[in-house]
């Protein structure tokens, strides 16, 4: 009777590398920004063309340029004094020069006026906007405080919970049906990785048994000294079958739970965890006449030792599997570059096209083949090793080396 699964774990983390951070965030182009200066924009036009109305209203009915509107025609003995006029300040000035300076005078004045009244205007203007840009930042923000809200939810879901929702209250708008989607897809997601959960824990009890069985049946046959050698021979054949068949079924189910995030970080050493592939493949590589070799630098990183070594074994046993006949190398170095440790696996081997580098970290795939065929492995190995690497939130890059063989470039934050 198959055993009862172990309850779904945590949700996990995306395994997409998160955005780089703007140098200037205050200067990104946000939806909120983009309200303000529309809100504050249409203030200023309509402030604009009121204020010119205003104006120009105001020059019309102070008639500005015309005719003064009376002028003396007759008198003796006429004395004026003005502050603001000072030619018309004087007794020495006959009766058309005396008029003229008058109208002068008026003019001035209005010019004066009409100053005044433009810059004051333009203050007030200037002041307005800005009380305008501020209401409209306010309000763009009171407007968008949903999206807010979706978007610490969206966080808090990338953070390995998928059981948060938003559960917005308020007008049933566009707002409130995209955050009752969100909702929804949440609980799509959240049922489909139970489900997963349910199946991995399932598939590793169901599978493994009977193989197991299978392989103690096998090794107990051929125990048996006065087995016929036919029968011993078709039992290592068998034996061989259902290793690999183990391996397949490991390495399937490792795929499927390396995908999901990593939730508890140890600190590990790169150097010491590839060290342990390098003693794990010694033995194969010597067998192969490929020589293992490289500098190992300390690197500590936080996540999971046993797959990160994973890691390592497989990218050392590709490199030394896919290798050359004779005078191969397979060179392993870590160090810490940029804030970021690095273990790099290049090795000699056939000339990879750079078009081939893709399917490489596809189930199942090897170069120029598209299915398992040969006895160096399931086909799994690089599907593992990315897989692994995004759970940690690393990156794992391949590139041809010249003269055959590749460069296998690991890479994790410290």
């Amino acid at each position: 009777m198959a055993a009862t699964p172990a309850p779904p774990q945590t949700p996990p983390k995306p395994t997409w590398d998160p955005p780089t951070p703007a140098p200037f965030p205050w200067l990104r182009p946000t939806i909120r920004i983009r309200l303000t200066l529309l809100y504050g924009g249409m203030f200023l036009i309509a402030g604009i063309l009121l204020l010119s109305i205003i104006y120009l209203l105001a020059a019309q009915a102070l008639d500005t340029g015309n005719e003064p509107l009376f002028k003396i025609v007759d008198g003796s003995n006429i004395k004026v004094a003005s502050e603001n006029c000072p030619a018309v300040d004087s007794s020495s000035l006959t009766l058309p020069e005396f008029n003229a300076a008058i109208s002068d005078c008026v003019d001035l004045q209005r010019r004066i006026a009409l100053d005044n009244l433009l810059s004051r205007s333009l203050l007030a203007l200037l002041g307005l906007a800005v009380i305008a840009f501020a209401f409209g930042y306010a309000m763009a923000g009171r407007v968008l405080s949903p999206l807010g809200r979706i978007t610490r939810t969206a966080r808090a879901v990338a953070g390995s919970d998928l059981s948060r929702r938003i559960e917005l209250d308020g007008p049933d708008d566009e707002l409130k049906e995209l955050a009752d989607t969100f909702d929804d897809m949440l609980e799509r997601l959240q049922r489909a990785f139970t489900a997963q959960q349910r199946f991995v824990g399932n598939a590793s009890h169901e599978l493994r048994t009977p193989l197991a069985i299978n392989r103690t049946l096998l090794e107990v046959h051929l125990s048996d000294p006065n087995a016929p050698v036919e029968l011993q021979q078709l039992g290592k054949t068998l034996l061989a079958t259902n290793e690999r068949s183990e391996q397949l079924v490991e390495g399937l189910l490792l795929l499927a739970r390396s995908d999901n995030q990593i939730v508890e970080r140890k600190a590990v050493d790169l150097a010491e965890v590839a060290s342990q592939a390098v003693d794990q493949a010694h033995a194969e590589a010597e067998a192969k006449g490929v020589e293992i070799r490289g500098t190992r630098e300390p690197a500590v990183v936080q996540g999971n030792g046993v797959l990160l070594e994973r890691i390592a074994l497989n990218l050392v046993q590709n490199a030394v599997r896919y290798n050359v006949p004779e005078n191969g190398w397979v060179e392993v170095t870590t160090r810490v570059q940029h804030g970021q440790a690095v273990l790099v696996v290049a090795n000699t081997g056939p000339v990879v096209p750079a078009y081939e580098i893709d399917n490489l970290f596809e189930p199942f795939r090897r170069l120029r083949t598209e299915r398992t065929g040969s006895d160096k492995g399931v086909g799994l190995g690089l599907s593992i090793v990315r897989s692994v690497a995004r759970a940690h939130g690393g990156h794992i890059s391949a590139q041809p080396r010249e003269g055959g063989g590749l460069v296998m470039r690991f890479t994790l934050p410290v």
